[in-house]
């Protein structure tokens, strides 16, 4: 199962610029899409990580002179970070020739760090484009499907997987080996008992302010530390921090980020919740909904989305606030979690304060009425269907 949106995001971000970085966490599918990409232009594909295909390199511009006609597909290529100047080069090389577009993809897990790498060396030559795991418009059909996505969370392996004890195996293997594999190949000498007792306190604690003091006390480690370990975090694509919005409203807002474990199957292996039952009755059932809900939403949203959250010191509370590009204006979104959401009077609170364009509460049902007269009830599937219309409509102009 492949991301239709994401093979067409890169196929057109192909036809308008020399390189494109696919970057997204291990396991997401990317090699499984670049093949399948390259397969209808003849492409080349190297994984970097392999010393045969890194040795090919030794001399990369008169290697890759050889294939100016063909796709370039560079796997891992943060492995060869001095590659970059080299591709420069050659992009530069092929513009004088007229070969303008489509001439490097490059793969990466983790995306500050190839952002900072190329950023440096193919300004102007380079666009970037995000993978993220399975969403619910690509993989929840029905109510059960639904559930799968969220109780195995969307890598690919994990939600197709034969059974339950399958995917979550298949959860707990991908943990252990960002642990002990990926995390030391980025230099970071962490524990690897230390990150993932952070790891599980974050999916313990998801959806919560970020209290970088009260994690390293629990840590026996500083603050600054933390906050070190879950920039990795963020960085690796398996972490988000959800910033607060700022808006001039006279009310003291809330200033630290959320923190959300980004895949729900992860939080669940994280917690050792192996199926729906368990799911349904541990302590982190509705937080775990809310950032499921939030991942989805933010999968499909325009590009140029700013996504935050919205609180006061005296409660009112508005879950994601997306300032739309364009002139969409401010979304407001609760997230509720059960098939007869309220409106609390924070959000009515908060509404008054950002007078936001539209007001939704995502809840778990599939029905679509108005709650009050500027707010509506709407399932998660058809509020990502609205968002993803968006994204085309902002496409085809």
């Amino acid at each position: 199962m492949i991301a239709r949106r994401a093979h067409k995001l890169v196929e057109k971000a192909l036809a308008r610029q020399a390189a494109v970085a696919l970057i997204g966490p291990r396991q997401v599918g990317k090699t499984t899409l670049a093949l399948q990409i390259g397969e209808n232009g003849n492409a080349l594909y190297l994984d970097l990580e392999s010393r045969a295909d890194r040795s090919k390199l030794a001399d990369p511009v008169l290697f890759l002179q050889a294939y100016e006609n063909r796709l370039v597909i560079l796997d891992e290529i943060r492995r060869v970070p001095e590659l970059f100047q080299d591709l420069r080069g050659l992009i530069d090389q092929g513009r004088r020739c007229g070969r303008r577009t489509g001439r490097f993809l490059l793969l990466g897990s983790a995306s500050m760090d190839l952002l900072r790498q190329s950023g440096e060396s193919l300004a102007g030559r380079i666009e970037y484009v995000e993978m993220e795991p399975l969403d619910v418009l690509e993989a929840a059909e029905n109510i059960e499907s639904m559930n799968r996505l969220w109780v195995r969370g969307g890598f690919p392996e994990s939600f197709l997987a034969e059974s339950d004890t399958e995917s979550f195996a298949f959860r707990r293997n991908f943990i252990r080996t960002y642990l002990e594999r990926d995390v030391p190949q980025f230099g970071r000498r962490i524990p690897a008992e230390t990150l993932e007792r952070l790891w599980t306190m974050l999916a313990h604690s998801q959806g919560t302010l970020l209290n970088a003091s009260k994690l390293a006390s629990g840590l026996s480690v500083s603050a600054p530390t933390v906050t070190g370990y879950i920039d990795l975090l963020v960085d690796l694509l398996l972490v988000r921090r959800l910033r607060p919005f700022h808006a001039n409203t006279g009310k003291r807002l809330v200033k630290s980020p959320k923190v959300y474990v980004r895949d729900s199957g992860l939080v669940h292996a994280l917690l050792g919740i192996d199926d729906y039952n368990a799911l349904a009755g541990h302590p982190v059932v509705g937080a775990s909904w809310e950032g499921f809900a939030i991942e989805n939403l933010l999968a499909v949203a325009p590009p140029r989305t700013m996504p935050s959250f919205y609180r006061t010191a005296a409660g009112a509370e508005i879950d994601l606030v997306l300032e739309l590009p364009g002139k969409h204006g401010i979304w407001a979104i609760e997230i509720k979690r059960g098939l007869t959401p309220a409106v609390s009077k924070g959000f009515h609170v908060a509404i008054q304060d950002l007078s936001p364009r539209r007001s939704f509460i995502v809840y778990s049902g599939i029905d679509r009425y108005p709650i009050s007269e500027d707010v509506e009830a709407i399932g998660i599937r058809e509020m990502a269907s609205m968002l993803a219309d968006l994204s085309r409509s902002n496409e085809d102009h």
